[in-house]
């Protein structure tokens, strides 16, 4: 299960829309590892004056590659994600996150980080397991 609904939550959703506060903050009490890398690639990219900023460190656990990867998999949480930290979220290998400014989608570096040739170039035999 990608999140941990609470009740009261799960109810305001049977009956109608939730806030994207909500949904974010669930999203946060649910993936904390998953939170905490795209906090802090969101907090580096605002903090730089580059195009964006990414994390490539493993995780230290199956389970949180687990929560990164249902985090970044899922568009609702992803979009979620984007929207509340301003960002557009990128993500390679199991585990590589980049933010990158809105100004820079569709622009040279977004597109050859998102290229196939983005993807094989940050292949190693090291991260064929995941």
């Amino acid at each position: 299960m990608s999140l941990d609904v609470p009740t009261a939550l799960l109810e305001r959703a049977e009956a109608g829309e939730v806030s994207d506060a909500e949904f974010v903050d669930c999203v946060r009490q649910s993936l904390p590892y998953a939170w905490n890398v795209v906090s802090q690639v969101a907090e580096d990219l605002n903090g730089g004056e580059g195009e964006f900023a990414d994390h490539a460190v493993p995780p230290p656990s199956e389970a949180q590659r687990g929560q990164l990867l249902r985090a970044l998999a899922s568009d609702a949480i992803r979009g979620g994600l984007e929207r509340h930290f301003g960002v557009k979220l990128a993500f390679q290998n199991c585990h590589r996150v980049a933010a990158f400014r809105l100004a820079a989608v569709g622009g040279e570096r977004y597109q050859a980080f998102i290229s196939p040739r983005g993807q094989l170039l940050n292949q190693s035999p090291e991260l064929r397991d995941c």
